[in-house]
């Protein structure tokens, strides 16, 4: 490959190479040479600065330390406050992963410790955070991805391939499309395919969990898909109308990879297997198994904010922080060599909140912008948080003190760990009183993903989870429910107290069980604190129906809403129409064209319009099918 010859005649001396291949955009070269190892950052950052692209030199497996000598090394170099537990060797790449408690005491000052490890073993060594709370899934995502480590380092190489390999155009930028397979003038399912003469790249694939049928998927017969060409998939964030269309797309063949943030790919195989669980639970078509979402994990490319790589000849992404879950992105896309660039903004959030800080909009460059739309109504006006927050306090108090229940139906990921963090300032500064929080089984998965990734949280929790002492998940006042047993416990046998269970729509899983046997008391009250969408029950609940079908114990049974049915909106992770206004408003710098999804027709078209008016942009509000020239 011509990259590769560029790379390695940049070199004093390129005999000391045995060997160079790709990890994605990423350039690995090995050697044999020990000294040429240790001594030759110096050589390589040269090399990266005239090139921009991302090289890494690593020693060639041959001549790495036996793994059981480099262990016994690695253990008497880290220090034991680190909480050091275990040790995983990846042979074919010459990396050795470190798990540990505290990852700043591994790495030592200045990456001391790392840069012994190096020097001694001749491994290239990599600390991996130990969450607070035991997280199975990111367990499981470490196992697989070691385990097949042989077919990850081949796969990564034909990524890279991919991308330096001769173009079809050679260069030349002759279009740019976008086609619209789903969340057009609707929420759920989003679903783009950006197209250009050398590339097809899917932003998003989910599905709508408040629909039937066909309408609950993205519509991928269209005749501008075709999977056998599909280049890359993006995900902004693991909710699963984003991502959880994607492990379909490899029941049905695809080998290609998957670009989000680790907590993405965390988080979103998870949900997408909780999704498995709970079609097979309610006997409905189940689309997948957990076999492709395991390739899904397999092929899934992570990347940090700010980190800028090639995806196809052509394509180049950013990831920049969105504010509305962890590792939720904004992606900024820059199209052939300047030709054109695109922000997909997907789900947003533009102020700080309790769990995150508020989204990015200032780029490089930005000629066409993709925003939702979810709050885009002129009736869609977010009361202040601490106003929200306050109400919820207040919620909560006036039902536990009558002796009632609060359920609160929640996203796995978001809204419930916002909740907790709402939940545990306001009973450790004695605005409430202290009174059992119980965490339904999923939930509780998802806040460990979250305590595993800190750094991609706000400064004041990130400082918190680096000190245990004042980690505010592991307050004494959240319970874990992880079985029917204590879930019927709950329900019978305990008094006032707050549920937080999914989905947050009332569209299956826990939730749905405690709403069936507490509708009926007057004493309890339904909280809904996140957007529900248009025929879910909870939209139905919310609405002030009083008879509502659900699934029981022998099928569907009739249920009277009795309770007290509130609903919060300003606590919501998607951006209320002001924040919507000000992100492009304030977007620097300000985008030729905008583009509106991602909200119900009428908010679609509303919002379209205010922005046309008050920004003089063009803007567009497509329908699905539509597809739409950038250039």
């Amino acid at each position: 490959m011509q990259i590769l010859e560029e790379v390695l005649s940049r070199l004093p001396d390129k005999s000391k190479i045995s060997d160079s291949s790709f990890e994605g955009a990423n350039i690995v070269l090995y050697t044999k040479d020990a000294d040429f190892f240790i001594n030759s950052n110096w050589i390589i950052k040269e090399i990266v600065n005239s090139i921009k692209k991302r090289v890494e030199l690593r020693p060639d497996p041959s001549i790495c330390m036996e793994m059981e000598k480099a262990k016994k090394i690695i253990e008497d170099l880290i220090p034991k406050e680190a909480g050091h537990n275990e040790t995983l060797f990846d042979p074919q790449r010459s990396i050795v992963i470190i798990h540990a408690e505290k990852p700043g005491l591994a790495i030592g000052k200045q990456g001391d410790i790392l840069r012994e490890i190096k020097k001694r073993t001749l491994w290239i060594p990599i600390i991996q955070r130990i969450p607070a709370i035991r997280s199975k899934i990111i367990e499981n995502i470490r196992y697989v991805l070691f385990e097949n480590n042989d077919y990850r380092k081949k796969f990564l190489h034909k990524v890279g391939k991919r991308i330096y390999g001769e173009t079809k155009k050679n260069g030349q930028q002759d279009w740019i499309r976008i086609s619209f397979l789903g969340a057009s003038r609707q929420v759920g399912r989003s679903c783009f395919l950006l197209q250009t003469s050398e590339s097809n790249v899917l932003l998003d694939c989910g599905i709508n969990v408040a629909a039937q049928g066909q309408d609950q998927y993205p519509i991928l017969d269209a005749p501008e898909f075709n999977l056998e060409k599909l280049d890359a998939v993006i995900i902004s964030h693991p909710h699963l109308d984003h991502v959880g269309f994607v492990p379909w797309l490899f029941k049905m063949g695809y080998k290609g990879p998957v670009y989000c943030t680790a907590p993405t790919r965390d988080v979103g195989a998870l949900l997408c297997l909780d999704a498995i669980g709970v079609s097979q639970k309610e006997l409905n078509k189940v689309i997948y198994g957990a076999k492709d979402v395991k390739e899904m994990v397999k092929h899934t490319i992570t990347l940090e904010y700010e980190e800028v790589t090639d995806v196809t000849p052509d394509i180049r992404i950013t990831f920049y922080n969105a504010g509305h879950t962890i590792g939720s992105a904004v992606t900024h896309i820059h199209i052939g060599n300047g030709a054109h660039n695109l922000v997909y903004a997907a789900d947003y959030k533009f102020l700080r909140t309790q769990l995150l800080e508020p989204a990015v909009n200032r780029f490089p460059r930005a000629e066409t912008l993709i925003t939702e739309s979810t709050y885009g109504a002129k009736e869609d006006i977010l009361p202040a948080r601490k106003l929200c927050e306050d109400e919820l306090a207040k919620i909560i108090k006036d039902t536990t003190s009558n002796g009632g229940k609060v359920l609160i139906p929640v996203l796995g990921v978001g809204r419930s760990q916002e909740i907790m963090l709402i939940l545990e300032k306001a009973i450790r500064e004695g605005v409430l009183e202290k009174i059992p929080i119980f965490v339904q089984g999923m939930v509780w998965d998802v806040t460990a993903i979250h305590t595993a990734y800190p750094d991609f949280l706000n400064k004041s929790v990130r400082a918190s989870i680096f000190h245990r002492d004042h980690n505010p998940f592991l307050s004494d006042i959240f319970m874990r429910i992880a079985s029917r047993k204590e879930q019927d416990q709950v329900i019978e046998e305990t008094g006032p107290c707050v549920i937080l269970a999914t989905s947050g729509m009332l569209t299956g899983g826990s939730s749905v069980e405690y709403f069936r046997r507490l509708a009926d008391n007057p004493k309890n009250t339904i909280l809904f604190v996140n957007y529900v969408g248009e025929g879910s029950l909870a939209r139905r609940v919310q609405n002030g129906e009083k008879e509502v079908q659900v699934p029981g114990e022998n099928g569907m049974e009739t249920v009277k809403v009795n309770l007290n049915v509130r609903t919060i909106a300003g606590l919501s992770g998607h951006a209320g129409r002001n924040e919507l206004i000000r992100y492009v408003a304030t977007c620097e710098p300000r985008p030729k064209k905008v583009i509106v999804v991602h909200g119900e027709n009428s908010k679609c078209l509303e919002l379209a319009s205010y922005l046309h008016k008050a920004n003089r942009v063009e803007t567009n509000a497509p329908k699905n099918l539509e597809t739409i020239r950038l250039r």
